[in-house]
């Protein structure tokens, strides 16, 4: 398999820098980490500062034309919502494997947790939607015609986010323009 070109690995660097997932440490450390595997002839330490300084500096530049409420504060809402009603939401969960640990952390389950990954967050940055996995407090998925799925579906609804169910998920048609600085 062909090693990613640096225009590829600066572009999953402005995503991983927008996503505002994970703390500074955690993105110089990933980014670091991906310039030494990928580009081998780089100085992993400096190749990283500067493109992350250049991601952040494009995504300030940029949340500055943004409106004042943005797709990102509308998920916000939707999730704070959801959790209201029960529902563990895990933004940026690494995998089903976490997801389904940190269900079983809940005595007595909640009605059910609502996740995505890292990789759906680059998704909505770069394409505008965000899946979200659902499942009830069983681990059991959503499907169409339960109570919680539509549950979750009218709270993007209510948020002003189009949502529907597709193949297992949930796809909300979302940008996400989180601001930089915020957490």
């Amino acid at each position: 398999m062909a090693r990613p070109t640096q225009a590829d690995t600066r572009s999953w660097v402005a995503d991983l820098v927008r996503s505002g997932l994970g703390t500074p440490a955690d993105v110089r450390r990933q980014v670091v980490e991906a310039v030494r595997a990928d580009h081998p002839g780089l100085d992993a330490a400096s190749t990283a500062t500067d493109w992350i300084a250049e991601a952040e500096a494009s995504w300030r530049a940029e949340a500055a034309t943004w409106p004042e409420t943005t797709d990102y504060d509308r998920l916000q809402a939707a999730f704070a919502a959801l959790e209201a009603g029960g529902v563990v939401v895990l933004q940026g969960c690494a995998d089903h494997w976490s997801a389904r640990d940190e269900l079983a952390r809940h005595v007595p389950p909640p009605r059910g947790i609502g996740w995505f990954t890292p990789t759906d967050v680059w998704h909505a940055v770069e394409e505008g939607m965000l899946e979200v996995n659902l499942w009830h407090g069983t681990t059991a998925n959503a499907a169409p015609g339960d109570d919680l799925l539509a549950e979750a579906i009218a709270a993007f609804g209510a948020a002003g986010l189009e949502a529907h169910f597709d193949e297992g998920r949930i796809e909300v048609a979302a940008h996400w323009r989180r601001r930089p600085g915020t957490g």
